[in-house]
């Protein structure tokens, strides 16, 4: 992959920050975009801007051409066999709250199961937490290993026949985890459980194929993955959303409405009433095209070559503390002795180099790791070695400033 070739796509990379070349290390919080998806999201408000499924005029024809045309893309995209399968959301959060509200409150009763994992995000913990609060269900947590990591062994002990839905990050926003989603699909069917993968960490990094994983469900977002803000997805084996009920009820999801009662459209249209996120769409569309282009295999490869480095030369900072396992995918989460990570965040904001700092929505996980906050840098495929160089020297000029202040 010709790293040069691909930051060149990206023009908010190229400008400075407090007087230093901008180093973005936060793309697990969401991703830069590149010129051609900017352009996309021009040429729809300039060329055709217009509503969806509803007109019969020119633009109103163009716009659904293109809406749908994502939709497909999104199809191969994940290699759902149907676009009856993807539903679009406005990410990674509601598309989860669907599967809890609509699957969750019709499938769950007093007890029942779901099992989640310490290291979730909360996007896939309040939901759970809440729709057993309302059916009398039990949330249970699978253990995690040391270096956070899950054994499917644990998975056999702790998914029951009372399981009824098993949802689970496929990589931990936090850690890095690559959790083997698919042998947990398994043991979840074996059980007579649903499998929903939260998918927002490994859909921008890595090939997603949903029928080889057997997830019955599966979210992401487009935001992460060089999309436009508020556009995800939901993927839904057909059998199980045909027989959810929607969670949004208005415009678009209707078939006929009487005075007293109402019917809805076949799939996907049910779940997506209102006026649909047309531009954000078309949007990612055009972001999967840019990926595709690339390749995901290529993306990967080069993400973890950059964790692996960054580790191998953070380690050499004195008083570094690294969370997570050795195989991991493309971020580092990290504290440095006797800094808080919004210190350290700052002073590296200083240099231009933009990290994350905080809980990062896993509040569990941070009482898991006994820790208040961590700080995290996070790779993609237009970062570069060079930028982990830079970051290191930050993280030596951090210790230095605390070090001469106390």
């Amino acid at each position: 992959m010709d790293v040069k070739a691909v930051r060149d796509e990206f023009p908010i990379l190229h400008q400075e920050v407090n007087g230093h070349p901008l180093v973005y290390l936060d793309s697990s919080a969401t991703s830069q975009k590149p010129i051609k998806v900017i352009e996309k999201l021009d040429e729809y408000y300039r060329g055709y801007n217009s509503n969806v499924h509803r007109g019969v005029h020119t633009l109103g024809t163009k716009a659904t051409d293109e809406y749908e045309g994502a939709r497909e893309k999104v199809r191969r995209f994940i290699n759902a066999s149907s676009t009856q399968e993807v539903i679009f959301t406005r990410g990674t959060t509601t598309a989860i709250n669907t599967v809890a509200a609509s699957y969750g409150r019709a499938n769950l009763s007093e007890g029942d199961e779901v099992v989640i994992t310490p290291m979730e995000h909360h996007s896939n913990i309040i939901p759970w937490q809440q729709i057993v609060k309302e059916t009398g269900a039990t949330l249970k947590y699978l253990p995690l290993q040391s270096d956070g990591t899950i054994l499917l062994d644990d998975v056999k002990k702790t998914v029951t026949s009372k399981t009824k839905i098993v949802a689970i990050m496929h990589v931990s926003n936090v850690l890095g985890t690559i959790n083997p989603v698919k042998e947990i699909a398994q043991i979840a069917h074996n059980h007579g459980a649903v499998m929903l993968v939260d998918g927002a960490q490994s859909a921008p990094h890595m090939k997603i194929d949903v029928q080889d994983l057997d997830a019955d469900f599966y979210a992401f977002s487009g935001h992460k993955m060089c999309g436009p803000t508020g556009i995800g997805v939901l993927y839904g084996k057909k059998a199980l959303l045909e027989k959810m009920e929607p969670v949004e009820f208005g415009g678009e999801m209707i078939d006929f409405v009487n005075l007293y009662d109402s019917t809805w459209k076949e799939l996907p249209w049910k779940f997506e009433g209102g006026t649909p996120i047309i531009a954000g769409a078309v949007g990612l569309g055009a972001a999967i095209d840019f990926l595709t282009d690339i390749g995901l295999d290529e993306i990967k490869q080069h993400e973890e070559k950059l964790a692996s480095y960054a580790m191998q030369e953070m380690n050499k900072v004195d008083g570094m503390t690294i969370y997570g396992p050795e195989h991991r995918a493309g971020l580092v989460t990290f504290n440095l002795s006797d800094v808080h990570p919004h210190d350290l965040a700052t002073v590296l904001d200083a240099e231009g180099i933009a990290v994350r700092a905080g809980h990062h929505c896993a509040q569990p996980l941070m009482r898991w790791l006994e820790v208040s906050a961590t700080a995290r840098a996070s790779f993609y495929l237009y970062n570069t070695e060079q930028e982990i160089d830079k970051l290191v020297a930050g993280l030596k000029t951090t210790k230095e400033y605390f070090g001469d202040v106390f």
